[in-house]
């Protein structure tokens, strides 16, 4: 079975790097896919990847993670002026980030606007 479980901003704002980096891992050691409302930093992206390689096992694999947010480079001058005072306001909350254990995601596709999670066969041999 699929688990997908989604984060939304709020439970995870306030967190350090560090707390959020857990907070991740955590769920997708449950074999759950992490639907996280907003993104990462560039930084804790590389950290939640460095996090992730230290703690492979035979049973956690590594993590795939896919982060999709509106292209805003054709944006009026103006347009962009009030989405950064929103994101000033509100937090780096725009945007989707798709995290899932490499033991169940096979691969992760993005479009600007899409994103298409191919699985693998999850079909034991007995």
């Amino acid at each position: 079975m699929l688990t997908l479980q989604y984060l939304p901003y709020n439970e995870y704002c306030d967190l350090s790097s560090d707390g959020k980096i857990r907070k991740l891992l955590g769920i997708v050691k449950t074999d759950s896919i992490v639907l996280m409302e907003g993104r990462l930093t560039a930084e804790e992206e590389a950290k939640l990847i460095e996090k992730t390689m230290e703690q492979i096992t035979r049973s956690f694999k590594g993590i795939e993670i896919c982060t999709i947010f509106p292209d805003k480079k054709n944006d009026p001058f103006f347009k962009k002026m009030k989405n950064d005072f929103y994101k000033l306001l509100l937090g780096n909350r725009v945007g989707v980030t798709v995290i899932g254990p490499a033991t169940i995601v096979k691969e992760i596709k993005k479009d600007p606007n899409k994103i298409e999670l191919l699985t693998k066969n999850s079909r034991r041999r007995k």
